[in-house]
């Protein structure tokens, strides 16, 4: 097991582990937090293992994964997840969002059936919401961040990753798909999320 003394770097900066494998979400948030923390995917610390997303909301997940890294591995970790809550759809695909296909359903079969879903309605108002579970030292802190905006009728952009092809923030004519990963992390509901938990992070020091 990996401890917190030795997944420090040379300079000592602080690690938080990101409870998850995606190496693009970890991307986007190491971004936004530049040199202040250094981030460890599940993948960096040898955490393999499936942890089941059981819980019926996304801050339940959130949980789960980040008690799993603290419990297992010793470490302090932050873990997020996000739901795409669509209007037309009675706030679905929500926490069943990146299994929206099925179990084994990837990012181009989810958007398909959301499109199938949706149809021709003109009706397309929807929202990015990420919940981030923080815990360091034992204490458990959550965060929040929303990005409202609406479902396109086709998808556009090529880059982002997940639904960012047919997501269209409020006052932007363009998917997140379409953006910069700069322009996507100043709006974005992860972003604003991560941000908040930056600023968590801060005023305990």
């Amino acid at each position: 097991m990996e401890t917190t003394k030795n997944m420090k770097n040379s300079t000592e900066k602080p690690v938080l582990v990101f409870a998850t494998h995606n190496p693009n979400k970890a991307r986007e948030v190491q971004q936004m937090l530049g040199d202040a923390y250094v981030i460890k995917t599940l993948t960096d610390i040898g955490c393999h293992e499936v942890i089941p997303e059981t819980a019926e909301t996304l801050e339940g997940n959130a949980r789960i994964k980040a008690m799993h890294v603290v419990e297992h591995y010793g470490l302090d970790c932050f873990a997020d997840d996000t739901g795409l809550e669509v209007e037309a759809l009675n706030g679905k695909p929500g926490v069943r969002t990146a299994r929206y296909a099925g179990e084994d359903a990837d990012a181009t079969q989810n958007m398909a059936k959301l499109l199938e879903k949706l149809g021709g309605t003109e009706h397309r108002g929807a929202q990015f919401r990420t919940s981030i579970c923080l815990v360091r030292g034992g204490v458990e802190e959550r965060v929040e961040g929303v990005c409202k905006g609406r479902i396109a009728q086709e998808r556009s952009g090529v880059d982002g990753f997940g639904y960012d092809p047919v997501f269209i923030p409020e006052g932007e004519n363009r998917t997140f798909a379409e953006m910069s990963p700069a322009e996507k992390n100043a709006i974005s509901h992860r972003g604003i999320a991560v941000r908040n938990m930056v600023e968590t992070l801060l005023a305990s020091q």
